[in-house]
C-alpha cells in the first residue's frame, strides 16, 4: 500500500519514501492516524516546494522496486521493535535498498533502527547495547566539536554542544560505516549520530516522538513486562521534569532532507 500525503500550490517538487519498519501502536492510530502522519508532520514542509510522500510498510515486506529509487529524492527509515542485525528476508531487502539509494546518491535519514540499519547496509557494525541495557528517556547528546563542511550542517545557525533527545533502544552502532563522520555520542551510546558525505545522516533517537507518544510506549512496555513498574515511573519523572531539543533535531532533519546537493 502507498499513501500520498502533497501540498496543493507546485513550484518545485520533492518526493520522499518512508518505510515503516514499525506496526501503528493503537495510541498512535487513534491520536495521529498512524506513523506516516508523525513522520510527515515531523519532517515535511517547504513553502516553496511540492512534497510528495509515499509510505511503504517496510516490516510487512513492502519496499519500493529497486528501478523506482531513481524517483525519490530521499528516503526516511523509521524506527522498529526488530533488530536491525537480524536475517529476517524484510531487513535484509531493507538493506539491499540502503546501498541502492546511497549509490544514486539519494538523500537517506535513519531514526534509531534506520540508524542501525543504514550503518549495517554500509558495513558497520551494530549489536545489543553495550552499556547497561535499554535506554528509554531524555538523553543529553553532545555534538562533535569538529564537523563535517556539509551544507545541511552549515544551514543551522549556532549548532549547541549538547542537545536532548528522545531515546527508546536496546541495540545501537557498534562501529560506524568506513568513511563515516561521527556527529554526536552520549554517556550511554558512543554512536548517536553519523553521516555519509552529505546524502546520509543517522540518528540513534527519535526527533518526531513527542511526550505522548513516548509516555503511550513506555505504558505499553511496563505492562508487557518488557521493562519493570519502577523504571517506567522513573521515565515518566524524568519527563516532567525536562524535554527534548525537538526544536533543534526537527530543524536539522529538515535541512538535511532538503538540501540542494553542489556538483
Amino acid at each position: 500500500m502507498k499513501i500520498v500525503a502533497a501540498d496543493d500550490q507546485p513550484r518545485r517538487s520533492r518526493r520522499y519514501a518512508l518505510l515503516l519498519a514499525a506496526r501503528d501502536s493503537e495510541y498512535v492510530l487513534k491520536a495521529y492516524g498512524g506513523y506516516f502522519n508523525v513522520f510527515v508532520s515531523a519532517f515535511g514542509g517547504d513553502g516553496d516546494v511540492c512534497e510528495t510522500w509515499d509510505m511503504f510498510r517496510a516490516v510487512d515486506g513492502e519496499l519500493p522496486d529497486l528501478d523506482d529509487v531513481g524517483r525519490y529524492d530521499g528516503f526516511v527509515i523509521s524506527g522498529s521493535p526488530y533488530d536491525a542485525y537480524a536475517d529476517e528476508l524484510w531487513i535484509l531487502r531493507l538493506c539491499q535498498l540502503v546501498q541502492e539509494a546511497v549509490a544514486a546518491r539519494k538523500r537517506v535519514l535513519g531514526i534509531c533502527f534506520g540508524h542501525q540499519v543504514i550503518c549495517r547496509a554500509l558495513g558497520g557494525r551494530v549489536g545489543k547495547a553495550k552499556r547497561g541495557g535499554c535506554d528509554i528517556g531524555i538523553r543529553e547528546v553532545a555534538i562533535a566539536a569538529t564537523l563535517p563542511p556539509w551544507r545541511f550542517l552549515d544551514a543551522l545557525q549556532d549548532l549547541p554542544q549538547y542537545a536532548k533527545i528522545t531515546e527508546c533502544h536496546q541495540d545501537e552502532v557498534w562501529e560506524a560505516p568506513l568513511g563515516a563522520d561521527a556527529l554526536a555520542s552520549s554517556d550511554k551510546t558512543g554512536v548517536e549520530m553519523f553521516c555519509v558525505g552529505d546524502h546520509v545522516l543517522g540518528i540513534q533517537g527519535h526527533p518526531e516522538y513527542t511526550g505522548d507518544i513516548l509516555l503511550s510506549l513506555v505504558y505499553r512496555l511496563s505492562t508487557s513486562h518488557f521493562i519493570t513498574v519502577s523504571f517506567a515511573e522513573d521515565v515518566k519523572r524524568q519527563l516532567k521534569a525536562t524535554s527534548p531539543d525537538r526544536e533543534f533535531w526537527l530543524n536539522l532533519c529538515k535541512s538535511f532532507l532538503k538540501a540542494e546537493e553542489l556538483y
